[in-house]
């Protein structure tokens, strides 16, 4: 177009733009560029082989939107024998999906939000444990409790084991206390521990209530089933995961020597995360209400009574406490991580707490003295797996039992008795000495080696078989025919 405002001739300007003056003429007198002369491709190349059908077809979607393209394809396949062939499937694909954007149900629509600086705070619970994490070789199986501003994106969080209310208590209050401030409203899913069912007359449960009055905060929930209302924590769970994933692959390692190691770890993931969103984390620190003059004691403090065998009910779980309580009302105080066993105005015994329900943990020293006077409630005592501390203690009773049926019980829980009055791993060092040696196990042989200090060697060398898969070919090829 420029060449022929310049150009004596037509021919001319079409030779130096490379093309037959014919085609020129034509670009000429229509005014438009090639791309604009273009006709779009509304017409089929090929007969559609499911036009016969497709009414069947829009029938099924009309009733229910959610059919698969494979699934209505192999109806057809079973309904009209050698008609289609599995190749024709894509055909079928892009035709429903045809179908869904231009004549099926509209599609949920998400609208995207505008946050106010310091009004708002969201929080959720997240598993970790497909990160592999360990500590000192063994599984890390935990959760994240995961406190985030949406304005700001800033974020931080703690390690917890269950979704309880003593973890979501000590997570937001932890979160609060390190942001130095209140945003004014704090959203969580439906939480059983925070949000009542629908049929209750109070929206929240009466402890959560009473946290979120301490700290003036204004509690708000989802809907049931609508994880996309507390998208911004959603998100966040996602890429901070990502994030420790390519932060634990640059270490070069995911074992930790101890679990404050892997909480400092947690921490640098957390601030590197945070460096970028200082101007916007800054905008929220000014609008954040002031913290309340200390933060809110709130474990639960349940009043129980010790049964005859020794042990109390706490959350649906049991746990033992010494045989001198029996009978003795104590108080446990549960926290997130341990119950404590309150008597007199004393802290006797701080237990691990329990995750789930219908679980137990039996403390032999609690029971031995009376177990040693009652060796016959032994065999069949409903929580004696929980006698066996270690593996070698119940190799020991297996081989006992082997030994002398008779007196295997005895000699056990002489042995168990050494455990609780010298030291568990004195004993399991002993149990091992004998084992390697393939010596008689008593209770006086452990005894003898226990006072003796003598020692088994230190295990080095572990020797691992290589893997032969031929064995697993072997297996294919069974699994075939």
């Amino acid at each position: 177009m420029k060449l022929i405002q310049t150009e004596e001739t037509l021919a001319i300007a079409a030779a130096k733009s490379g093309m037959d003056e014919k085609t020129a003429r034509k670009y000429r007198d229509l005014g438009q560029l090639p791309s604009e002369c273009t006709v779009r491709h509304t017409w089929r190349t090929r007969e559609d082989p499911f036009d016969d059908v497709w009414e069947e077809i829009r029938g099924f979607l009309e009733t229910e939107p959610g059919f698969q393209a494979k699934t209505l394809f192999d109806y057809l396949q079973r309904n009209h024998p050698g008609q289609f062939q599995d190749g024709q499937i894509r055909t079928l694909q892009r035709r429903v999906k045809i179908w869904r954007a231009t004549e099926g149900p509209a599609r949920e629509v998400f609208f995207a939000q505008r946050y106010e600086p310091g009004k708002l705070c969201e929080s959720d619970f997240t598993h970790m444990t497909s990160l592999g994490v360990t500590i000192q070789g063994q599984a890390f199986a935990h959760l994240i409790y995961h406190f985030v501003l949406p304005y700001s994106n800033w974020e931080t969080g703690t390690i917890c084991f269950s979704e309880n209310f003593e973890s979501l208590s000590a997570g937001l209050q932890s979160a609060l206390w390190e942001l130095g401030g209140v945003p004014v409203a704090h959203r969580t899913d439906r939480l059983s521990t925070a949000v009542h069912n629908m049929d209750h007359p109070d929206e929240f449960t009466r402890r959560y209530k009473g946290l979120l009055d301490h700290y003036r905060l204004e509690g708000r929930k989802i809907q049931a089933g609508e994880p996309h209302e507390n998208g911004d924590v959603e998100q966040r769970h996602h890429r901070f995961r990502t994030a420790m994933d390519q932060a634990l692959m640059l270490r070069g390692s995911r074992d930790f020597s101890s679990r404050a190691e892997y909480h400092s770890f947690l921490r640098e993931c957390f601030d590197r995360a945070n460096a970028g969103r200082r101007e916007r984390f800054g905008e929220e620190l000014k609008a954040l209400r002031s913290l309340p003059q200390r933060r809110l004691d709130t474990a639960q403090r349940i009043n129980v009574r010790v049964g005859q065998g020794s042990t109390i009910s706490v959350q649906k779980n049991v746990y033992s406490v010494h045989s001198r309580l029996i009978k003795e009302e104590v108080e446990a105080v549960v926290r997130a991580e341990e119950i404590e066993i309150w008597y007199a105005q004393r802290r006797v015994e701080a237990l691990p707490r329990l995750r789930g329900e219908g679980r137990h943990r039996i403390d032999y020293r609690h029971v031995i003295d009376w177990l040693v006077r009652k060796p016959g409630a032994f065999e069949n005592y409903c929580y004696r797996d929980d006698l066996f501390p270690t593996s070698r203690f119940r190799i020991a009773y297996d081989d006992l039992v082997r030994q002398s049926p008779a007196r295997a019980t005895r000699e056990y829980l002489g042995i168990l008795n050494l455990a609780a009055r010298e030291s568990e791993t004195g004993v399991d060092e002993a149990l091992r000495l004998l084992l390697e040696r393939e010596e008689p196990i008593s209770a006086d042989s452990v005894d003898r080696i226990v006072k003796s200090g003598e020692r088994p060697e230190p295990v080095t060398d572990v020797t691992i078989d290589s893997v032969v898969l031929s064995v697993y070919d072997e297996l294919l090829v069974g699994v075939t025919e």
